[in-house]
């Protein structure tokens, strides 16, 4: 099984992976079980969520797509309205006062000092928007008018696409800009489809 954040608590670029993770599994035909938890961020050997229970192993995070993730944290955390009005909210539901402000208020801070370190907390949201339409054409060129990026079968890189721009696609925020970049890509939404089709929807229904 693999444990993620409790859903009224997950966050945009956590429910990526988590769904990334759970394409993947899926995909390789095995059984998937997920587990919410409110501490699942402490219980990750990481600090990584979603992380995967196998046995008595545990292993965090899928190698991640370096451009989305890093705008979708600075969209959530560095947007002064998407911090006020969703990120903070979410992140601190499952805690009491004052614990839910301080812990909200921490993550907000580490998140911007890393933004700070990789020369990303001067960027606008408009040079924000600009890397993800890049990062979406080239995806798209590479994707091309196949099923699959690599082949007829997916691989672990259509997962962590699927899981990346899905979550964009469906996820409330201030503002659709992210998703309506997206958008302007037809065989991406055609791509996200097909996974959620093939791998996610109750064939018996």
């Amino acid at each position: 099984y693999f444990v993620v954040f409790a859903e009224d608590q997950i966050l945009l670029s956590d429910c990526a992976s988590s769904l990334a993770v759970q394409a993947y599994l899926r995909m390789c035909g095995l059984p998937v079980q997920v587990v919410y938890r409110a501490n699942a961020e402490y219980m990750s050997p990481s600090g990584k969520i979603p992380f995967i229970h196998v046995g008595n192993q545990v292993v965090s995070e899928l190698g991640p797509i370096v451009q989305f993730t890093k705008a979708k944290l600075y969209i959530q955390w560095c947007d002064d309205s998407t911090a006020t009005e969703i990120s903070r909210p979410r992140y601190s539901s499952p805690y009491s006062w004052p614990l839910n402000k301080i812990l909200a208020y921490q993550k907000q801070w580490e998140v911007r000092r890393k933004m700070n370190a990789i020369g990303w907390g001067g960027k606008t949201l408009e040079q924000v928007y600009e890397d993800v339409s890049q990062c979406c054409q080239a995806l798209s060129q590479r994707l091309g008018t196949q099923s699959y990026f690599f082949n007829k079968q997916p691989t672990e890189l259509d997962a962590l696409v699927f899981g990346h721009l899905f979550t964009i696609l469906t996820t409330r925020l201030t503002s659709t800009e992210l998703a309506e970049r997206i958008k302007s890509y037809s065989n991406l939404l055609s791509f996200c489809r097909r996974i959620e089709q093939t791998y996610f929807e109750d064939k018996s229904s």
